[in-house]
């Protein structure tokens, strides 16, 4: 039997990023995604699995779009013009596996965050488009509601189709200036997928495969240091992924987790990227956070973790990318190198900046300071926010359990 929810979740990025470069227009691939899925559906158990799938979904849903553009073209003279031109610069062989199927995400990536576009948009209709992530996955990113997120996303593609915005990865001369939020968008989806902004599981193996897939592509393209760097890091968290979750599927913290489980290729590849990037300065900001995951990787237990050379690493990325977050990371590093109370003032002075009011993570990492400072009241009320604040179920079990294990000891 087919499962066509996993092949969903395995080729409809690829082959929506393909449609959109032919078609030339974010609505209409995402029409034809849909009815070449639909074909699929009916099709393939009666006829078979093709030999080329992704290939076979491509020309299912460039003909599904010419057939919509034929359709409305009875009443819209530019539409039957623009069905006309697809069907003589569209050439698609359906038993094969085109090859530039793959870079086709690449491409997009480019196209979404092309300079004349604002770089929230760019990140915004990148996340949406290129990953799938919803809108109320990219409102969680940027920390804001999700109608303004749909907004902008709609205004944005809009902008893309009036400008006619190419379609392209750009020269060797215009790559380097365009490289910086094609590399944040990147680092954005492996987030969402390491670290889920809501739903029943911690993790989403498939955003952080998709992110390491789309950092690969870069550095064929590209081997900066900043890409390498990037590339690195993704590798270095992935490779504790597994062990993050419990078999229930229930949150493992760092210190608890069961090295043996963490992938060894994955962390000598990202070792190695992280060595050729650091040799070649200045050191970026994901070379940086690379090195910090490094250390996790080296340690063999918790113990034995080098917090004073995390400690400097997060001084030195604070220098370099001074945001709250980053104070943030760096004050639970704080908290593990001098004691709950140093990390704790420094969660504190961001609490009252306000810039973090309404991020999960500050209240729940402040709790567990709390906690074991023995401060029962504060950490039962820092708990009860993070709660509040909290659209994912492993986390929020997480944290009742924390917060019943606060009232019991009273």
């Amino acid at each position: 039997m087919i499962d066509f929810g996993a092949l969903y979740r395995a080729e409809s990025r690829r082959v929506l990023a393909t449609l959109i470069r032919l078609l030339r227009d974010f609505d209409l691939a995402e029409e034809a995604l849909h009815d070449a899925f639909v074909a699929a559906a009916e099709q393939w158990p009666r006829d078979g699995l093709p030999h080329h799938p992704r290939a076979w979904l491509v020309g299912a849903g460039r003909l599904s779009a010419l057939a919509r553009l034929r359709r409305r073209a009875r009443f819209d003279r530019l539409q039957g013009e623009l069905a006309g031109q697809m069907e003589e610069s569209m050439q698609i062989e359906l038993d094969t596996d085109a090859p530039a199927i793959g870079d086709d995400r690449l491409r997009l990536v480019f196209t979404c965050c092309h300079p004349s576009l604002g770089a929230d948009a760019q990140i915004a209709v990148t996340l949406r488009e290129v990953c799938g992530l919803t809108t109320e996955e990219i409102a969680s990113a940027f920390l804001v509601k999700p109608a303004t997120i749909a907004q902008r996303i709609v205004r944005t593609k809009r902008k893309i189709r009036e400008e006619a915005i190419p379609y392209e990865i750009p020269g060797a001369a215009e790559l380097p200036e365009r490289l910086d939020v094609v590399l944040h968008v990147i680092y954005l989806v492996f987030n969402e997928g390491y670290a889920a902004s809501s739903g029943a599981r911690l993790t989403r193996g498939d955003l952080c495969a998709e992110a390491i897939d789309l950092a690969r592509l870069l550095a064929e393209l590209l081997p900066e240091p900043d890409v390498l760097g990037l590339l690195a890091l993704l590798l270095l968290h992935d490779a504790r992924r597994e062990a993050r979750a419990s078999s229930t599927g229930d949150v493992v913290l760092l210190a608890d987790q069961d090295r043996a489980c963490w992938n060894r290729a994955q962390i000598d590849e990202g070792i190695g990227l992280l060595r050729r990037a650091w040799a070649r300065p200045p050191v970026g900001t994901y070379t940086l956070q690379a090195a910090i995951a490094a250390e996790h990787a080296r340690a063999p237990d918790s113990a034995s973790t080098d917090w004073d050379q995390i400690v400097r690493l997060y001084d030195l990325l604070l220098i370099a990318e001074r945001t709250p977050v980053v104070e943030l990371n760096r004050a639970a590093a704080i908290s593990q190198h001098r004691g709950p109370e140093a990390g704790l003032a420094l969660m504190d002075a961001l609490l009252e900046r306000g810039e973090l009011r309404d991020y999960r993570f500050l209240h729940s990492a402040r709790a567990d300071l709390l906690r074991k400072l023995g401060r029962r009241d504060d950490a039962r009320a820092a708990y009860r926010r993070a709660l509040e604040l909290t659209t994912q179920e492993p986390e929020r079990r997480f944290l009742e359990r924390r917060s019943r294990d606060v009232e019991e000891s009273c």
